[in-house]
């Protein structure tokens, strides 16, 4: 079975254009990343531009021109990320898209639902990708949390999405901190590999 086949996504997006203008209106200068878990994501590109996106996500498995689309999205001046879920591989980016797109995204979730177990065998991806391309900002999205952010941190993920592990906690600045600075220290320590 090819990887192209194995995801499925949601036909609409469930926090659209209408809520990010708001937050783009009630924040001025918010840089707002847009994860978009949807099929054909070439549709929402203008919607999510016209409300103030920054940068734009799609999932690889979700569309057949991954360049034209990134195009389309930068013509629109926002950045545009990558994005694959778990049972794609990370060689299913190829250094064309990866050159052309801002950031790659690697799911250690399933899309589509918050609260899922982290899933431990996508964290080589991160590594792979991270010694393809060394530059390229790699983001970690789905059960990222106190437990989880080191092997991502190591891994070489430098962007990371929590969601539950932020509002689940008592003290939410405090495992805000604890994952900036696990990425800064590993970042630190990669630095000082190289």
């Amino acid at each position: 079975m090819s990887w192209m086949g194995i995801s499925h996504f949601v036909p609409n997006i469930t926090m659209g254009a209408p809520i990010l203008s708001c937050v783009s209106k009630g924040v001025p200068g918010i840089f707002m990343d847009c994860h978009m878990m949807v099929a054909h994501p070439e549709r929402w590109v203008n919607d999510i531009a016209d409300a103030g996106g920054s940068l734009y996500c799609f999932h690889l498995e979700a569309t057949s021109e991954p360049l034209l689309l990134i195009d389309a999205i930068h013509e629109r001046n926002m950045k545009a990320g990558v994005a694959i879920s778990p049972d794609t591989p990370s060689t299913a980016i190829t250094d064309e898209v990866a050159d052309a797109a801002d950031m790659l995204l690697v799911m250690t979730v399933y899309p589509g639902r918050g609260g899922q177990r982290f899933l431990d065998r996508c964290v080589p991806k991160v590594s792979e990708l991270r010694a393809r391309f060394p530059h390229k900002d790699i983001e970690v999205d789905g059960g990222v949390g106190p437990k989880t952010i080191g092997p991502c941190a190591d891994a070489g993920s430098n962007v990371i999405v929590a969601g539950t592990a932020i509002f689940g906690a008592e003290k939410p600045e405090e495992v805000i901190a604890l994952l900036k600075s696990t990425v800064e220290t590993a970042q630190a320590k990669a630095a000082g590999r190289s």
